[in-house]
């Protein structure tokens, strides 16, 4: 079992990577994650980015390293990631690639109540789904050949590609499901639980 974490919030797990490799301030690091596409799996806005790095410094995982000003932009405060920092951050890493853990994706609630719907509202919307997932893959593809054509070098790309895998399955797992609602036995059997009370 996964031990808790005085800053469990992913973005934190982020702030102590980046700056494991220089220190920097927390504008610098939000415009990082942005360049190099990790916003598009951690969500996080400037405030949220500013209160990750105030309790990493309470935690003891990042320290103030030096306050600069660059012309007449106002003073920014540098920090850098302290001994403890690094090992929460390698501690850290090794548990959430190591363990699998129950997530609770709103996909799976909505699957769950999925027989409280019409069978053909279900297929009508579940074909809604599969053309967003369509665009997204399409997406996602077009993202990860483009970096690979600028010299990104593929292991800085696994999270993409594992999104990737999870919305191609999904995808796969959505055109089976209709299948399965559009099947006669299936529309019958529905009304015939439901009686009509859906």
């Amino acid at each position: 079992m996964e031990r808790r974490r005085r800053v469990p919030n992913p973005l934190a797990l982020a702030v102590l990577a980046w700056l494991l490799l220089e220190p920097m301030h927390p504008y610098e690091l939000g415009r990082r994650l942005q360049q190099s596409g990790k916003d598009r799996h951690i969500k996080f806005t400037r405030s949220s980015l500013y209160m990750v790095v105030e309790q990493l410094t309470r935690a003891g995982f990042i320290v103030e390293r030096e306050t600069v000003r660059d012309g007449q932009r106002p003073e920014r405060t540098v920090y850098e990631i302290t001994d403890e920092g690094r090992h929460e951050f390698h501690d850290w890493l090794r548990a959430l690639l190591a363990q699998p853990r129950e997530e609770y994706p709103h996909f799976a609630v909505a699957l769950s109540l999925l027989s409280l719907l019409p069978p053909d509202d279900v297929v009508e919307v579940l074909r809604k789904r599969l053309t967003a997932l369509t665009v997204k893959i399409d997406e996602s593809r077009a993202a990860t050949e483009d970096a690979l054509t600028r010299g990104v070098e593929w292991y800085f790309l696994v999270e993409e590609r594992y999104a990737l895998a999870l919305m191609e399955a999904e995808s796969a797992f959505v055109t089976e499901l209709i299948q399965s609602l559009t099947a006669p036995g299936y529309v019958k059997s529905w009304q015939e639980a439901m009686g009509g009370r859906a």
